[in-house]
């Protein structure tokens, strides 16, 4: 089976989603089929990674709040490559303009929309979450609920990684909802990598005794990431108890970041760490992991920080949500800075243990592929 993953959201310097390509990458050969990944660049180019895997790059504009990332704005070009192609499956990552070009294409092969984000989250509910319900806010962007209907109805599958955002998609309307959790890279993280001097170096950095609470935040310096939020709340609460914050990542609000810290010395910046295995290590040896977005899917990094033996402490909304509330560990209330603040103190006062197993990414895949192979039997395409 030849999959087309028309993936918007990739880039060299992403998040989670980079994350899951170059897992699926390898998954997708191992269990015998062959996967070209289809994503916005630079310039046209291929990628190889192995006999059935690749990248093909189209020329793209670079999207301008973010010019890491590209997007697709030419339809001609991406039906072309798909016709070149002749995939038996396309996904496509993005609901916004690659899946409504995908579904006019005039090709056979199923199409399955894979909701990498949650557009309402990262953008609706925060910028208008202060003065109004999500009701009301559901209300005013009843044109994106169409749209999704719209792209439902073209869809053989819509499929989200978490139970709380398929609740969500179902409520607005859609029929073709499928729920596949996504999970963690097998064999990399857990809590027998635990390293007590690393522990105390990085509380050192935070000008505090290895007797003080380490606590973790990784993610990019994006506004819906939250992480002015989470350094406030992190700053409040160590003016109460001895608590260091080390916030791994980079991105274009990092000024806002840099200024929100100010001269805290307890607030602590790491660039980006693109080794699985240190970042695994720095993981595994935090007393807990915080996060500030409550747009997640499903939220690759909460899911690696249980894998690693860490309590999570989540806004309680999204999938960060879902993982804290499987691992045992701590929610607030979501973008609020003296909840989170709250949340971190009766932490350090009791606190508490990850539990529960963790899906690896490949029963995520073995699951999405045995839906794509259900998909291009006679009797799915006839219903």
């Amino acid at each position: 089976m030849r999959i087309v993953d028309v993936c918007a959201f990739y880039a060299p310097e992403g998040g989670g989603v980079r994350t899951y390509i170059e897992r699926k990458l390898k998954a997708v050969p191992a269990a015998g089929h062959e996967l070209i990944v289809l994503a916005p660049g630079r310039t046209d180019r291929i990628e190889h990674r192995g006999p059935n895997a690749r990248i093909e790059w189209l020329a793209s504009p670079r999207f301008p709040l973010d010019r890491r990332y590209g997007y697709f704005a030419d339809a001609g070009q991406l039906h072309a490559a798909l016709d070149r192609l002749r995939p038996d499956v396309v996904e496509v990552s993005s609901p916004w303009r690659s899946a409504s070009i995908v579904a006019d294409w005039q090709g056979p092969a199923r199409r399955v929309l894979v909701m990498h984000a949650d557009p309402l989250s990262a953008y609706a509910y925060r910028w208008f979450g202060g003065v109004a319900d999500r009701a009301t806010i559901d209300r005013g962007f009843a044109w994106f609920w169409r749209h999704l209907r719209r792209l439902d109805a073209r869809y053989d599958a819509v499929v989200s990684a978490s139970a709380s955002l398929s609740e969500r998609l179902t409520e607005g309307g859609l029929a073709r909802v499928v729920t596949n959790p996504m999970g963690v890279d097998p064999g990399i993280f857990s809590p027998d990598l635990r390293d007590e001097e690393l522990r105390a170096r990085l509380l050192d950095r935070c000008g505090l005794p290895s007797s003080a609470t380490l606590l973790l935040a990784v993610g990019r310096h994006a506004p819906e990431k939250r992480w002015p939020m989470v350094i406030d709340a992190a700053m409040t609460a160590a003016a109460r108890r001895p608590v260091g914050l080390v916030l791994v990542g980079d991105g274009r609000d990092r000024g806002r970041i840099v200024r929100q810290i100010g001269a805290n010395p307890h607030v602590c910046l790491v660039a980006p760490i693109r080794d699985r295995l240190r970042l695994a290590t720095m993981m595994a040896s935090a007393d807990a992991l915080i996060h500030g977005c409550e747009a997640e899917t499903f939220c690759i990094v909460a899911a690696e920080a249980r894998a690693s033996g860490l309590p999570l402490i989540a806004p309680d909304a999204g999938g960060a949500s879902d993982q804290a509330r499987a691992g045992g560990g701590l929610t607030y209330r979501a973008s609020s800075s003296a909840s989170a603040a709250a949340a971190i103190t009766r932490f350090v006062d009791q606190p508490v243990r990850a539990t529960g197993s963790v899906r690896t990414m490949d029963e995520h895949f073995a699951d999405l592929f045995a839906l794509y192979e259900w998909l291009d039997q006679p009797a799915a395409r006839a219903a």
